[in-house]
């Protein structure tokens, strides 16, 4: 996603929005190992709040992950 950075004096200038992404591994204790996923803050929210499992599940779904 691209975007302005705006000075005081309203100069605009192109820059770009990066995602937070983040080095994390999970534990799957239904395949009992560990995974390493990169992954962006608010997947690593998302993942907190439904658990590893049902997000790998909806992931897989939706053709993110493969394993």
């Amino acid at each position: 996603m691209t975007g302005n950075n705006v000075s005081h004096s309203m100069n605009k200038t192109k820059r770009k929005f990066k995602p937070n992404l983040q080095v994390k591994k999970f534990y799957i204790p239904e395949e009992d190992k560990w995974v390493t996923l990169k992954i962006s803050a608010s997947g690593i929210r998302n993942i907190d709040k439904l658990g590893i499992s049902v997000a790998i599940k909806k992931a897989k779904e939706k053709g993110y992950y493969t394993a």
